[in-house]
């Protein structure tokens, strides 16, 4: 790709990510709730937002994602389209983000 080529891909880029943080923060919201009730999807989903939050401390493996109803795998691809150019932290989107990812980690935080 020459560097025009490149520029104007990241032009597009710029000019999606609106539409990504909304659609993203929507998705998060609605991934949070799931990660708190006690589920096989729950930890998938658990561990996935574990994963964005620190991915050194609580790895992921994608294959976990193909066990989730489409609905939910839906929502963690957008969310890691959110997080592919973070603004912020994951955990930092929420109110008492600290502590629900606390939660998180002594739930989910074990393999």
């Amino acid at each position: 790709m020459n560097p025009k080529e490149y520029f104007a891909q990241l032009a597009k880029e710029r000019a999606k990510r609106p539409a990504i943080r909304a659609s993203g923060l929507e998705a998060l919201q609605r991934l949070v709730p799931i990660a708190q009730h006690d589920s096989g999807q729950s930890r998938t989903v658990g561990r996935f937002l574990l994963g964005l939050y620190n991915g050194v401390a609580y790895s992921f493996n994608l294959v976990e994602l193909r066990g989730l109803d489409e609905p939910l795998f839906e929502d963690c691809l957008v969310v890691l389209r959110l997080d592919r150019r973070p603004e912020r932290e994951v955990h930092e989107y929420f109110k008492n983000g600290d502590a629900i990812w606390t939660d998180f980690r002594k739930r989910w935080g074990k393999q």
